[in-house]
């Protein structure tokens, strides 16, 4: 699929295109980030045996990925 995105973005103005992929480029850095805080802090949890916290994170780890 990505493939195909990428084949037809060479009909999209060139600093749109470029703008657009800065963008999807930021967009997959900070999913990146935020997943590996939350896998630090579900490590943590698991540390002090926090099930609560151990659960909710899991829960924001399936929203990130």
């Amino acid at each position: 699929m990505e493939n195909n995105t990428l084949n037809g973005m060479d009909r999209v103005d060139p600093n749109l295109r470029d703008e657009m992929l800065a963008e999807l480029f930021l967009d997959q850095m900070m999913n990146n980030f935020k997943k590996r805080k939350i896998l630090e802090e579900i490590d943590q949890s698991l540390k002090n045996k926090d099930k609560e916290a151990f659960f909710r994170l899991t829960e924001d780890l399936k929203s990130v990925s």
